[in-house]
């Protein structure tokens, strides 16, 4: 019997994991960060994105406006952004015309090329008591969904808002987490069906470092303890931020959302404070995000929330020295202003020495192929980062796949039939095997206006040829181009007029991946 072709998708890639596994280890990575701006001494923003996209492996910010300076400097990164609509603007979001024009402003100039993917509408809005923000809150929300609809970005542009932990009434015992009376009815349950129906997430600013004394400090930073007993579930916590994640989802269990996401937007440690405050020192700083890094990716989850990865934003990019308020406040940086890290929790990418990279240089070619394989058929490649040091023996390869048809769905470009053709006139079966390539007869010219255009479409296309993705070699715009194209040409339904890029492109039945395949384990060796 013949295997369907997503059997023989699952086949392959099973046999891809099994064999990578047992050599490398894999995390797909989760961890964003809050880039605050309220100090005089930050390098410029284009210095600050290319410095993430290089020389980390954080892959999301979320900024607390939407600075078109700082728009402009992550275009083409591939970095989802969440972008915040402040406080005082939220009156106003509720009158469409001014949500249209908001986001005119100040999204529609930025996309494809900058990858915005949430709008935090305000901050913290339910923990203000100003009765007019609540009020108008949800129907903010509702219309800023409503204006981006109307620019089509609805389905790549999610709409939310993060909150403190205050929002609750009752958050110990963690199965006993409740919403405060008034805000449950008139304001979140509104606000969680509107989360619901449109694919959003509920942000949640969960602070271990704000709830813990003296008596708790190893609690919350996830050192060994005796752990809290939850009577009523008898269940045993052994670290403060899973509780409170709990008791945020147990209030939202309580008015029957359960199955809405749950992001981090919000959490950190100072490293620096006042003398009455405790446990405020660069180690505890460096012992609590480190510790929260490997543990919101994983996939252990909480005691309520099992086999879960969470969205994670670290609080926070740099110490910001304009910050009121107590000394800590001004130290929930990762890094100085000039960028050297206050504290290293492992996101730095760190550079392979030469030795290493001899060594390992036929694996990597090896795993390329791989990734083109699956890539050119049922499975892109969303990031392989490699990680190694001179003076350790373990080395770490980071490779994150997704399903084509999973993923590209939501383009928010998509690209329509030519007018008075049928949506899919040649779309291909499943069974059929057809790949976009460049003709013998395309200039480097022409191919990189190709790459350009697809690459502002959704950098993800391109992910993996820029300079270090797992393709990049060969270096060359016939090589990158053949998996941008082909990479669009599938996302897209394989319909013949989605691989014309103006008469540059070809479509073939015969698998390129093969002589990639060849060319990058060649060339490596």
């Amino acid at each position: 019997m013949e295997m369907s072709a997503a059997t023989n998708a699952a086949y392959i890639v099973t046999v891809v994991f099994l064999f990578v596994f047992t050599i490398i280890q894999g995390v797909e990575a989760t961890i964003g960060i809050n880039y605050g701006t309220v100090a005089n001494n930050l390098p410029p923003p284009a210095q600050v994105a290319r410095f993430l996209l290089e020389s980390t492996i954080i892959n999301r910010v979320k900024i607390f406006d939407a600075d078109p300076e700082i728009l402009q400097a992550f275009a083409h990164t591939g970095i989802a952004i969440t972008v915040t609509v402040s406080n005082d603007q939220i009156p106003l979001l509720t009158n469409l015309s001014f949500s249209q024009q908001w986001v005119k402003t100040n999204i529609s100039p930025h996309v494809p090329a900058a990858n915005i993917v949430r709008i935090a509408v305000g901050n913290e809005v339910l923990s203000t008591a100003n009765k007019l923000l609540i009020t108008t809150l949800v129907p903010a929300m509702r219309t800023l969904h409503a204006a981006l609809a109307g620019e089509s970005l609805d389905r790549r542009i999610k709409v939310s808002t993060p909150h403190s932990l205050s929002i609750l009434s009752s958050s110990s015992p963690p199965s006993a987490g409740k919403f405060k009376e008034g805000y449950d009815t008139h304001v979140l349950i509104p606000l969680l069906g509107f989360l619901r129906a449109t694919g959003s997430a509920f942000m949640i600013n969960p602070y271990p470092f704000f709830g813990c004394s003296s008596e708790t400090l190893d609690y919350a930073l996830f050192r060994p303890n005796p752990g809290v007993l939850d009577e009523d579930s008898k269940l045993t916590y052994t670290n403060m931020l899973d509780g409170q994640l709990d008791a945020v989802f147990s209030a939202m269990e309580l008015l029957g959302f359960s199955d809405v996401e749950i992001v981090i937007a919000e959490t950190g440690w100072p490293s620096k404070g006042d003398p009455e405050q405790v446990g405020v020192d660069v180690e505890s700083a460096s012992e609590f995000n480190g510790k929260l890094l490997r543990h919101v990716t994983s996939g252990v989850g909480t005691l309520l929330m099992p086999n879960r990865t969470f969205e994670t934003f670290i609080f926070a990019l740099f110490n910001e020295d304009l910050k009121p308020g107590p000394t800590c406040e001004r130290n929930f940086g990762l890094f100085q202003a000039d960028m050297k890290p206050v504290y290293n929790i492992g996101i730095l990418r760190r550079t392979v020495p030469v030795a290493a990279a001899d060594n390992h240089r036929s694996l990597f070619g090896l795993i390329c192929g791989f990734c083109l394989f699956l890539s050119f058929d049922y499975y892109r490649v969303l990031e392989v980062d490699y990680d190694a040091t001179q003076d350790q023996f373990d080395r770490t390869i980071y490779i994150r796949l997704a399903l084509v048809e999973s993923t590209f769905t939501s383009n928010p470009t998509p690209v329509v039939a030519p007018p008075g053709l049928p949506a899919s006139p040649s779309a291909p079966t499943a069974e059929e095997k057809r790949w976009c390539v460049p003709k013998l007869g395309a200039g480097d010219e022409e191919l990189q206006k190709v790459i350009d255009y697809v690459c502002a479409l959704n950098s993800e296309y391109c992910r993996a040829v820029e300079e270090g993705g797992v393709c990049f070699i060969p270096n060359t715009a016939r090589g990158h181009a053949a998996y941008a194209m082909n990479a669009y040409y599938q996302a897209m339904g394989r319909n013949d007029y989605d691989c014309d890029f103006q008469q540059t492109g070809i479509i073939t039945n015969v698998d390129p991946s093969m002589f990639n395949l060849l060319s990058q384990i060649t060339f490596f060796f």
